[in-house]
């Protein structure tokens, strides 16, 4: 890990710590960096595929969401980087596996991968459920769609009659509710 990978390693540490702790803007700001660095690390993952960039966005959106709800699993004491290029080398490998092709996702010099703790599945489907039960109709069934259960940003316009953009645009703005749900939550 290079100098830069340090640095920015350890400012989204902090910047996580003080989400979890509540801040907002912290937890904003993390996203922010964390999504811009995500889209250029899954579309280099995908470079010799032939997944597409809505479908490598698609990938993003799934790693910004499954870094959302299994934050608390993140051990605080450690970088944050490889719990998220864990978290980012699986959605890959999920994104693969449906198109029914067996390969390898190549991240050499971008983080040295670390496992991410587990939970159980009973556990995992509780508290998605839970966390779900702040949304209604379509936007959870968007969330649910593709977060849990593993459908592409296509499939699920597709089976509702809507764009591909207008799911994107619903998925971001029910991960912006759910964020702001949990930060009233973490400050009752």
């Amino acid at each position: 890990m290079g100098v830069t990978e340090r640095m920015r390693d350890s400012e989204w540490s902090q910047l996580m710590r003080a989400a979890i702790s509540g801040d907002q803007s912290a937890y904003q700001r993390f996203l922010t960096e964390a999504s811009r660095a995500l889209r250029a690390m899954v579309r280099r993952g995908f470079g010799s595929t032939e997944i597409s960039g809505s479908d490598a966005e698609d990938v993003v959106q799934e790693v910004i969401l499954a870094i959302h709800m299994k934050r608390h699993t993140w051990d605080q004491t450690k970088p944050i980087g490889p719990w998220i290029v864990a978290i980012t080398r699986n959605k890959m490998i999920d994104e693969i596996r449906r198109r029914g092709r067996r390969t390898e996702v190549p991240i050499d010099g971008l983080l040295d991968i670390l496992e991410a703790p587990g939970q159980d599945d009973a556990s995992n489907t509780y508290d998605a459920g839970r966390i779900l039960d702040g949304l209604s109709g379509k936007a959870r069934d968007i969330v649910k769609s593709i977060a849990i259960d593993g459908y592409s940003t296509r499939e699920v316009a597709e089976r509702l009659g809507m764009s591909e953009v207008a799911v994107r645009v619903q998925l971001h703005r029910s991960l912006k509710a759910l964020a702001e749900t949990y930060q009233e939550k973490q400050s009752q």
